[in-house]
């Protein structure tokens, strides 16, 4: 089983994002409600920000709660908004200790005020902090985020603001929810799904994607280091040639 100590310290993505997939099958493999994955994922995101953070990973971005999930059972919704609050009253200390930034991204004005108002304390509560950045995307959906940076941007235009000839990928990086973090390097999901469902579509346009058979609840540090090792056994070419870099 490989380690921390396995990995090249040079070689380190500067940015990783993880769909947290398959709570819900892994509940139901032990015959209990979905609501039991949930919160057995819990440990899971602790342990694996634990780890980014002793790696001292620049950028962790979690895949928490997409726009599509607000379609799930009511209870189940519920539950999971609960779940949310009680985990950022807990993991304050975690993140305090670890010199963890917390952000969140998504419509966070659609999450209930509850939810809302505990995040934004933790947000200010750790604003200071000058380590690892980790980023909750809560009612989080590319599509969405990827809409409302052209509506802003095609209303800068009307106003004179900017002129149509200046729009590059600086300036619509500038208006996407993730204007404070680069692009993802290594984007994980879990359960053995292979599709991006949604998340950070722009961010990800040169990212290395690793697809691991693990419900996330069983996720754990030695699984995040297999993915690490994958990434830094490939050659990132940014559309060039091997001879290019070389």
């Amino acid at each position: 089983m490989h380690t921390l100590e396995n990995l090249n310290k040079d070689k380190l993505p500067k940015h990783v994002a993880i769909i947290m997939d398959g709570n819900g099958r892994w509940a139901k493999q032990r015959g209990k409600l979905r609501i039991f994955g949930h919160e057995n994922g819990v440990e899971a995101v602790r342990n694996t920000v634990e780890s980014c953070a002793k790696l001292q990973i620049e950028y962790l971005t979690l895949y928490a709660f997409s726009t599509e999930n607000w379609n799930r059972p009511k209870m189940e919704v519920e539950t999971l908004m609960r779940l949310l609050v009680a985990s950022l009253r807990k993991e304050m200390k975690t993140l305090s200790k670890n010199n963890i930034r917390l952000k969140a991204i998504g419509k966070i004005d659609s999450l209930p005020s509850k939810a809302q108002k505990e995040l934004s304390e933790v947000i200010s509560k750790t604003s200071k902090n000058t380590g690892m950045t980790l980023t909750l995307a809560l009612s989080y959906g590319s599509r969405e985020e990827i809409k409302s940076a052209v509506k802003e941007i095609a209303a800068k235009v009307k106003n004179n603001i900017i002129s149509p000839e200046n729009i590059d990928e600086t300036v619509i990086n500038t208006h996407l929810y993730t204007h404070f973090m680069p692009d993802v390097d290594l984007l994980i999901r879990t359960s053995g799904e292979r599709r991006i469902s949604n998340f950070l579509l722009w961010q990800i346009a040169y990212a290395e994607l690793y697809f691991i058979d693990v419900f996330w609840p069983d996720f754990r540090e030695h699984h995040l280091v297999e993915a690490i090792l994958s990434y830094q056994n490939r050659e990132r070419r940014f559309g060039k040639t091997s001879e290019q870099l070389n």
